[in-house]
């Protein structure tokens, strides 16, 4: 089942091409799939950062056709490995108010249900209305903060500036069917299922994939100081299943109205269902983009979180407690047009070490001989 593709690929993956990477005995592997079939191009570009700076997506080896999936011993991994990870947080109205709930509350989940009640009453409408940055959002901002109600995480929702911040580490994220971890002296966390867009050096986004930022609410809520401990963590940022690469068929509109379905199924027999509408996004995501390059200089590219809508309020055991995970949950973040990403919940501390870091795999394509193709 290592092998497979078709049960994580969207329905019309024959239309589309769609850039990977595989674990293979010798190291890891680029691949693509296009007109049907599986191509390794690792001989051609043995990075998936340098396929996207070159837009080498043609020829390669012929592994056979995706229904078959990948050669015995063949198993996925994130789609990405020099770029940069980044993501935008807070970009969404629902997303905004769960922030301050989470501030208001300490990170204590019992007291989010009250607050979270009061606060959409008081400023639910008027938040999901404004466009950042506006006059109006400024007008806004001026009463909230009259009210004894402005708070941080409203600064990026609605002023002029995206919350920017680094997920985790080059080389660092997982991929489909991998174990994802939660801190383990975290009691209240959650996934966030998300679009994620792969964008070269100079700016240009040339596709999209799936993404789970997984956030701990309890440490973020203490403190937006401690978002670095919240967020990066071994294992903390799934990525996949592929970079669904835009052509003719596939498009940064689709991107844009694109519906992120989250399933979370325990084995406590518990089942969350959650959605991310990229229509109510309150930032396009160029403007993410653009943001996120702003100055700085990534000679490998990045990927980037564009944030998502999903916050779980579903209690799970102790009514008005809300939903944290637990260990064995099973998370599927499924799209449409880029297929599934599902991974299984541990600690950070259990889920398997992050031991191949920039040295390791430089090394190893060093000695299969690929390290100017990079």
């Amino acid at each position: 089942m290592s092998g497979a593709l078709v049960h994580c690929l969207p329905a019309d993956f024959a239309e589309g091409r769609f850039l990977g990477r595989a674990q293979a005995p010798d190291g890891p592997h680029v691949i693509v799939l296009r007109d049907g079939q599986i191509f390794d191009i690792t001989t051609i570009v043995a990075t998936s950062s340098g396929a996207v700076a070159r837009r080498a997506f043609d020829g390669g080896v012929a592994l056979g056709p995706i229904e078959a999936g990948l050669p015995e011993g063949w198993s996925l991994l994130s789609p990405v490995d020099l770029q940069c990870i980044k993501a935008c947080g807070v970009t969404f109205a629902l997303s905004a108010i769960e922030r301050v709930i989470e501030e208001r509350a300490r990170g204590n989940p019992a007291a989010a249900a009250e607050l979270r009640a009061r606060l959409e009453e008081r400023i639910g409408q008027g938040i999901r209305s404004v466009v950042p940055g506006s006059d109006e959002a400024e007008a806004l901002k001026q009463v909230l903060i009259a009210e004894g109600m402005w708070s941080q995480y409203l600064e990026v929702a609605i002023g002029p500036d995206a919350e920017v911040f680094g997920k985790a580490p080059v080389l660092s994220t997982v991929g489909e069917g991998a174990m994802i971890g939660v801190r383990s002296d975290s009691s209240w966390n959650n996934p966030e299922p998300e679009v994620v867009l792969a964008v070269d050096a100079h700016g240009e986004v040339v596709g999209a994939t799936l993404g789970n930022d997984v956030n701990l609410r309890d440490f973020e809520g203490r403190s937006a100081l401690l978002l670095s401990k919240a967020k990066d963590n071994n294992a903390s940022c799934a990525i996949g299943p592929f970079i669904r690469l835009f052509d003719d068929s596939f498009t940064i509109d689709d991107v844009r109205s694109a519906e992120v379905e989250l399933v979370i199924e325990g084995e406590d027999n518990f089942r969350l269902e959650g959605v991310n509408l990229m229509t109510q996004i309150s930032r396009d995501p160029l403007d993410l983009v653009r943001q996120t390059l702003s100055e700085h200089h990534y000679p490998d590219g990045f990927v980037l979180f564009c944030g998502t809508l999903f916050a779980p309020t579903q209690d799970r055991d102790v009514p008005g407690t809300g939903f944290t995970h637990k260990m064995g949950d099973r998370v599927t973040i499924c799209s449409k047009r880029l297929g599934a990403l599902t991974n299984t919940v541990t600690t950070s501390r259990d889920a398997p070490a992050w031991d191949v870091g920039i040295a390791a795999f430089i090394r190893n394509l060093a000695q299969r001989g690929l390290i100017d193709r990079v």
